[in-house]
């Protein structure tokens, strides 16, 4: 089953107002700008997503 719902990223809240939001498709991540959203969103491999994650937290 896919979820079609887009999660903020942790990040966002009180004086954030820069966020993204991602949902996973399949095997790809789509990830959005809150304050775009009307401009679409960018499509990553679920495996290159993954690793780009793990880069930026190590």
């Amino acid at each position: 089953m896919l979820d079609h719902t887009w999660h903020k990223s942790t990040y966002s809240g009180g004086t954030h107002q820069n966020c993204l939001e991602g949902r996973k498709t399949g095997n790809k991540a789509l990830i959005r700008d809150t304050q775009n959203r009307h401009l679409g969103h960018l499509e990553f491999p679920a495996a290159e997503w993954k690793a780009f994650l793990a880069a930026v937290k190590g």
